[in-house]
């Protein structure tokens, strides 16, 4: 089976991972590794919400895909659109990793302790936003790259600390780094956060049988919500959004947010019911925000 991935060292940490809970379940498996670099990974630059945003991390793996260069290829769910390319579905996702984020700070202190001023390191706007609801001075600075590079800015970038997904920390084997692990009432995660997507061609069938054994159906329900709510706002990433859903014993809570492009306003509601209306819960949530004020901020951006 041949496996579509980024060359990051977190992108094929988590392909072997994947690769490996493959083989163990699919006993004679053979599995080889293709090392695809996106438009994302070459722009190290530039602000993702200014050269698209969701999509520049899949977009060279899933032509790959679908032309059948791969099999399989494996994404982290928060780099993938709300709409995939026709062909094209997700088979599998493995159990979620940790979907809080974590700062790591320069001096140890904790992220509400940091000083007027301090420059806090993020390239995401819902980071940036939340950042600036707990450290109201903060001055947020943008940062790019793979996870070993966002920490190396710390110094290089005279930063007070980052923030950054604790489950790529988790998957390094870098979770002493972290100064402190934010709840997600504190830092709402990004759709899909912590948790890895096995992408295919849809109708094939044998892929889908090699797959099954590793997929896990509380994370497949919480992706489900989280990307509904994702997909009822746009799908879009110029502005701040962030959702969290988890499943318990057959119920499904979701908390959904949308921020203004300046920081300045941010709108969040939460529904809780049966795990079977996941997406329709995801696209409630996103609905009752749009209608609490969330229309005017999209409006504000996008013109409509």
């Amino acid at each position: 089976m041949r496996i579509g991935s980024r060359g990051s060292s977190l992108a094929l940490t988590q392909t072997n991972v994947v690769a490996k809970a493959l083989r163990d379940a699919n006993p004679g498996l053979q599995t080889e590794i293709l090392i695809i670099r996106t438009k994302g990974d070459i722009m190290q630059d530039t602000a993702l919400a200014r050269i698209g945003g969701k999509g520049l991390f899949v977009k060279e793996i899933e032509e790959a895909l679908l032309a059948g260069t791969v099999d399989i290829a494996v994404h982290s769910l928060k780099d993938m659109p709300a709409e995939l390319p026709e062909g094209l579905e997700i088979g599998a996702t493995p159990e979620r990793g940790d979907p809080r984020d974590a700062w790591i700070a320069a001096d140890g202190r904790r992220i509400e302790d940091a000083p007027p001023g301090a420059r806090i390191g993020t390239g995401s706007l819902r980071r940036g936003l939340q950042v600036r609801r707990m450290v109201p001075q903060a001055e947020i600075v943008p940062i790019r790259g793979n996870l070993d590079t966002r920490i190396r800015k710390i110094a290089s970038e005279r930063l007070a600390g980052v923030v950054v997904a604790a489950a790529g920390l988790s998957r390094m084997g870098w979770t002493d780094r972290a100064t402190q692990i934010l709840a997600p009432d504190v830092m709402l995660p990004a759709v899909g956060q912590g948790i890895l997507a096995v992408e295919m061609r849809s109708g094939d069938r044998g892929v889908r049988e090699i797959l099954q054994p590793i997929n896990d159906a509380a994370t497949g329900l919480a992706a489900k919500a989280e990307r509904a709510f994702l997909r009822a706002l746009g799908g879009g990433c110029q502005l701040p959004v962030a959702a969290y859903a988890e499943s318990r014993e057959g119920r499904l809570r979701i908390t959904g947010l949308v921020g203004s492009a300046d920081g300045s306003a941010a709108i969040r509601d939460a529904m809780e019911g049966p795990d079977e209306s996941a997406a329709a819960m995801g696209t409630e949530v996103a609905e009752r925000i749009l209608r609490a004020g969330g229309r005017e901020l999209l409006a504000a951006v996008y013109g409509k």
